[in-house]
């Protein structure tokens, strides 16, 4: 029963949506030919580690806030059913910490320490404990930005540009702009299931003081954010494919990606928020899918 709980408290399912960055950082690194199997391992690796993570620092944080009560609509949190208490979970969270940091410095070790960029490997080590401070500031301590409307912000920059455009800088060493497009696309995308995972909890979030977007928004205005949010991600992916792609096979990718546009029909005519919540799904493993058919089609 103990493990069954901690594998529910890891909540799983979130780590093919982290691992989007790392896949397509990978394969943009991948086309230049300076891809390394070594270096995927361990970024995939720290990935499912600082998700994890997070997911520990959400549990603690929301219901320490109280936000996970029995209105809340989706699935049942760890400290919420009493499986887990709040000191084991915050052995849990020291434990995990250490781990992704120590992941971490031994991707950056292989990355960069071992080529001689310290410079470059002490840039990325403030990055990665930025990343861990994220992780807890979302939900833990007094005015956490995830009930400021600034979770989607943060989503977007780890999940999207550092996430991206970082994987792709551990392989090559060097910064290449277009790397953002792609980067631009996994954030708008991982922002887009943040999004409809407050679509679903905005009534008892607003009723927690948790102001998500969705809660500033409204529930017709967050509707709207989903749309422009896909949107958004699929013209930028575009404008990546008109410029690099060659054969027919490399832009099987960008056809993954209107099955997001396809959902925003689901989304736009559902009126009860609980009903939003298998969407949730189907769009973080449309991204999952377009990542890897982005790294095998490289």
């Amino acid at each position: 029963m103990a493990i069954k709980s901690w594998i529910s408290a890891a909540r799983l399912r979130t780590l093919p949506l982290a691992a989007s960055c790392t896949l397509t950082g990978s394969a943009l690194a991948w086309v230049e030919g300076t891809g390394n199997w070594s270096i995927f391992c361990l970024a995939l690796l720290t990935t499912f580690l600082l998700q994890v993570l997070s997911n520990f620092a959400n549990d603690y944080g929301d219901y320490s806030h109280g936000v996970d009560n029995a209105e809340r609509v989706g699935p049942k949190r760890a400290l919420q059913s009493g499986q887990i208490t709040k000191k084991q979970m915050t052995t849990a969270l020291v434990l995990c910490s250490l781990f992704t940091l120590l992941s971490g410095i031994s991707l950056l070790w292989l990355s960069f320490a071992s080529q001689g960029l310290f410079n470059q490997a002490l840039i990325f080590l403030a990055i990665g404990i930025a990343a861990i401070g994220a992780a807890f500031k979302y939900t833990v301590g007094k005015n956490p930005y995830g009930y400021r409307g600034l979770g989607d912000l943060f989503v977007f920059l780890f999940f999207g540009i550092v996430g991206v455009c970082g994987t792709y800088y551990l392989y090559a060493s060097e910064w290449n702009t277009w790397t953002l497009l792609p980067a631009i696309t996994v954030g708008l995308l991982s922002t887009a299931v943040l999004n409809l995972n407050n679509l679903r909890d905005h009534i008892n979030d607003a009723a927690s003081g948790k102001r998500t977007m969705v809660v500033m928004l409204g529930f017709a205005g967050g509707k709207v954010y989903q749309a422009l949010l896909v949107m958004f991600a699929l013209v930028s992916m575009s404008v990546w494919m008109f410029k690099f792609n060659n054969t027919m096979v490399e832009w099987l990718p960008l056809v993954i990606l209107f099955m997001p546009v396809i959902l925003l029909t689901k989304v736009f005519k559902t009126t009860n928020p609980a009903l939003l919540d298998p969407e949730l799904k189907k769009i973080a493993l449309s991204t999952f899918f377009f990542s890897i058919l982005f790294f095998v089609t490289r």
